[in-house]
């Protein structure tokens, strides 16, 4: 399976699992740390730790390893790593603070996602 496949039925789990602003990245030409990056938010602390719990149950099956994850009991700012692809999940709070939607978007690089997100919460 190739990466951009995977990383958009990562993103489809989160869309079925009701992340909002759901934005897929392809940083490998800005970093050496990642070649993808997924940034979703959740309503809550609690639905941050329940897209952990989706997210992970997806990638083991399709061969990624989780090397490292942080700030999953906190549910603020998860951030899942799971070596070329990483996973960053925020409290949707915290999300505008920490920009990271800004940082690694060069304005070629946000991958079109195959669901509406039109839709409001």
């Amino acid at each position: 399976m190739q990466d951009q496949d995977l990383v958009v039925q990562l993103a489809q789990v989160l869309y079925d699992r009701k992340a909002s602003d759901i934005v897929v990245l392809k940083v490998s030409h800005l970093t050496v740390l990642c070649d993808w990056m997924v940034i979703a938010s959740g309503r809550t602390a609690a639905q941050v730790a329940a897209l952990v719990d989706a997210v992970d149950e997806k990638a083991a099956p399709a061969g990624l390893a989780l090397r490292r994850s942080e700030g999953v009991r906190e549910g603020r700012w998860a951030v899942l790593d799971y070596g070329h692809i990483i996973i960053h999940l925020f409290h949707r709070d915290d999300r505008a603070y920490y920009g990271l939607d800004r940082l690694w978007n060069d304005g070629t690089n946000v991958l079109d996602l195959p669901f509406d997100q039109s839709a409001s919460d």
